[in-house]
């Protein structure tokens, strides 16, 4: 029995030491074979794809004769390309009397305009825009105009309404459901 369980341990024994080696050749091989078999197979596609681009091309150019081409659309440019000229005047006028420009204005939006827009901008630590954005118009005064919208008239947005002017039953409703006591 110990005979038996010796040369038992002895074929196991020989059995783990070969097998790795045995696995290092074969998967050698088999990578060998594997990448000549793909470099056959990447040639002969690229033969096929060859060949049926030189018939795809003589079929297409027999189409295009008998079709018609399509437009291209290109994309135009978005967003205000140029201000008109009577708007520019405004902005150089109010450039003049903030003292970020200084002359007459001309309408024009030239160099000495953008340099006086940007420097404006910088000045309150914003990007410095080309064109002019709503927040230096604002700055400048020439914001919207809401004097014509329909509750403009005797408003004011500055100042809420005296208390004297709020009836007594509706303040103290307001007392009531703020649930403060006083």
């Amino acid at each position: 029995m110990r005979l038996f369980r010796a040369n038992l341990a002895l074929l196991l024994a020989a059995s783990l030491a070969v097998a790795p080696a045995f696995a290092a050749t074969s998967a050698k091989s088999t990578k060998a074979k594997s990448s000549v078999t793909k470099t056959t197979r990447v040639k002969a596609s690229t033969a096929k794809r060859s060949a049926t681009k030189t018939t795809a091309s003589k079929s297409t150019t027999a189409k295009t004769t008998t079709t018609k081409k399509k437009a291209v659309k290109t994309r135009g440019a978005r967003g205000q390309q140029a201000i008109e000229s009577s708007r520019v005047v405004e902005i150089q006028q109010a450039l003049i009397r903030t003292r970020y420009l200084s002359g007459e204005p001309n309408g024009k939006w030239d160099d000495t305009t953008i340099a006086a827009m940007k420097k404006l901008q910088a000045n309150q630590g914003w990007q410095t825009r080309i064109m002019p954005d709503s927040r230096a118009l604002k700055l400048l005064g020439l914001g919207p105009d809401y004097s014509n919208a329909i509750n403009a008239a005797g408003a004011s947005f500055t100042d809420p309404p005296p208390v004297s002017t709020i009836p007594t039953d509706v303040a103290d409703g307001f007392t009531l459901a703020s649930g403060v006591k006083q």
